[in-house]
């Protein structure tokens, strides 16, 4: 039987307040399509976990959601849309294409993104096409949100962290790539992660957007070439090992951190 993971439900659409929500501080709106979470979670989640399990269980080998292990009600509250268009509207942020090898660069002020560019994505938007906010962000800028942020407190040998904080619209997100090892956590809205160990290199076209892969693609794979995949909600992280190809796909208007350990 046919699997599909996303439904695009033409026609049907959020029926949300436009003012500010305790739920999703703000940033989703009717405008956004209803995008599916597919219902399927294979990758482990934990609520309790101490360090050296941690180590042993996950850090060099395969990722994990965490869940609850940190308090974070007041960076959340700092990441309501009209509480970051207050503190940093008239801010430059720096913009990059969604793809795969992203090269292209725009910057804007943090506002005339919110307000003109956060947009949904149809399927068919190629990721060069896409102007996705996270990442390239100046930490002495961003300091006084940044330092509110408690990430999960866990951390490798010999590896630093550093922090990139992303706001993208629904059915964005970015191609199949890899990395160092992180953390990433959900803020606000639903975003959707497809995981493949180092050596087992996904199909993908590299810029072709995450939604035209799960549209297409996903669902004709054969079960031994399936991805790792899971819906990240506000709350829960999801850390990533070395190397692990990865794919993301925004369910909602989304609000999202990552830790690096570079």
């Amino acid at each position: 039987m046919e699997r599909s993971w996303l439904l695009m439900l033409p026609g049907l659409w959020l029926l949300l307040c436009s003012g500010e929500s305790a739920e999703d501080g703000g940033w989703r709106s009717s405008a956004d399509p209803r995008l599916d979470d597919g219902g399927r979670c294979n990758i482990e989640v934990v609520d309790s976990i101490s360090s050296a399990d941690f180590l042993n269980r996950f850090a060099f080998s395969r990722p994990v959601i965490l869940r609850g292990l940190t308090d974070n009600t007041k960076f959340r509250r700092l990441c309501q849309k009209q509480n970051l268009l207050k503190e940093f509207g008239d801010r430059v942020v720096r913009l990059s294409t969604a793809n795969t090898h992203s090269y292209r660069k725009v910057d804007v002020l943090f506002s005339v993104y919110v307000n003109e560019l956060l947009r949904p994505q149809a399927p068919d938007t190629l990721g060069s096409d896409t102007l996705y906010f996270f990442g390239d962000n100046n930490l002495s800028e961003w300091h006084s949100l940044f330092s509110e942020y408690k990430p999960p407190p866990f951390s490798l040998p010999q590896r630093s962290a550093i922090y990139s904080f992303g706001i993208a619209g629904a059915g964005t997100g970015v191609p199949f790539h890899w990395h160092g090892p992180g953390f990433s956590e959900v803020i606000y809205g639903r975003k959707r992660w497809f995981l493949y160990p180092p050596e087992q290199q996904p199909h993908f076209h590299p810029n072709m957007s995450t939604l035209s892969w799960v549209t297409h693609t996903l669902s004709s794979l054969p079960l031994e070439e399936a991805p790792l995949e899971c819906t990240i909600r506000p709350g829960e992280a999801l850390f990533f090992p070395d190397r692990w190809w990865h794919a993301t796909l925004n369910l909602d208007t989304s609000v999202f951190i990552s830790t690096f350990l570079g």
